[in-house]
């Protein structure tokens, strides 16, 4: 009965928002997308060669609100009130998906567009150190493995590293490069410790609190949603470490340089066979129900398919592109609307 509900709202809304005209109350003439401030750049450059190559359509407005803030946002219901797409560098939480559909938003396409790496960096000539997934979690976690933080320096976790105090600034926790620092990085170096494994299987709550939470006494520092302010950041003190989007590693090599994890590089060879321990994909979602009713929405998601490749624009930005199957399902998507399962998540 929900869903009937649901899917009767979207139809609703639909038809609202094809009804409306220029001049209609709240009525839209352009594609507004939110979300991941990792995929923002990309986004806006798709938007900037979209308006180039055609035009008539006018360009898509792009805000940078952090992935968990873009999907809250896109998935508050169908209509001009709401975004028609939301960027993120993490994939859709399976509670996001069914927040989506009971608020009307019941179909969602979704696009792998590219991939990412969370890269630690430094500024030029800085702090250099061949950090573990351990190292890190001993570094920021709140209260590694269940017990008091007391580590003040690098050396306090490791006498090899260098004798200065832990400061990283990194991402806030509405951030897709939180979740996958807390993924791909922090869970990792929890479970090196046997009892965390077991941990999670008896009380996830614990387990979550012990192995995702950062310390907040000042040794990590939450820089918002603007990644370029992280490398600003550490540019200015060379002791700091900073954790963003590789594609600002990138663009800001004259700046900083990558710190290696696990002995591996974060350079876009790395990242393309997964052999750096922090690569990721990123995605776009969009409402089906938006496709009709908001000029140029279509194109615009055909030309995230254009500039994605090796050699398209993107790739001059740092997107590292996705494999080639992954890139052929999401034109797919782009082309013949294919909607998200629940069930795929």
């Amino acid at each position: 009965m929900r869903k009937t509900k649901a899917a009767f709202l979207a139809t609703i809304f639909a038809v609202a928002l094809t009804s409306c005209g220029d001049t209609g109350g709240g009525s839209r003439d352009w594609v507004r997308s939110v979300g991941s401030s990792t995929v923002f750049p990309f986004a806006k450059t798709v938007a900037e060669s979209l308006a180039r190559s055609n035009p008539g359509i006018k360009s898509p407005i792009i805000e940078s609100t952090g992935t968990g803030g873009g999907i809250q946002l896109f998935c508050q219901g169908v209509g001009p009130d709401t975004p028609d797409v939301a960027n993120a560098s993490r994939r859709m939480m399976a509670d996001e998906f069914a927040n989506c559909q009971a608020n009307g938003v019941t179909e969602i396409l979704e696009m792998q567009v590219g991939l990412d790496g969370i890269a630690f960096g430094a500024a030029q000539g800085g702090i250099m150190m061949d950090l573990t997934p351990e190292i890190v979690y001993e570094a920021i976690a709140a209260n590694p493995y269940g017990e008091e933080q007391t580590n003040e320096t690098w050396s306090d976790i490791d006498p090899s590293l260098p004798d200065v105090p832990i400061l990283v600034y990194g991402p806030p926790s509405t951030s897709g490069t939180r979740d996958a620092l807390k993924e791909l990085i922090l869970e990792v170096g929890c479970k090196s410790d046997p009892a965390m494994v077991a941990l999670e299987e008896s009380d996830e709550e614990a387990y979550d609190r012990i192995c995702t939470e950062v310390r907040s006494d000042g040794a990590y520092v939450d820089q918002g949603e603007q990644d370029n302010l992280i490398v600003q950041k550490i540019e200015n003190n060379p002791r700091a470490v900073g954790v963003f989007g590789y594609s600002y590693l990138e663009e800001n090599s004259n700046k900083v340089q990558g710190l290696p994890v696990n002995g591996v590089a974060p350079t876009y060879e790395n990242i393309t066979s997964f052999a750096y321990p922090g690569a990721r994909p990123m995605f776009i979602y969009a409402k089906k129900a938006h496709l009709e009713a908001i000029p140029g929405l279509k194109e615009y998601l055909l030309e995230w398919t254009r500039n994605w490749g090796e050699d398209g624009s993107l790739a001059r930005i740092g997107l590292v592109p996705s494999p080639a199957d992954v890139q052929a399902q999401s034109l797919r998507v782009a082309t013949e609307y294919t909607t998200l399962d629940a069930s795929e998540l």
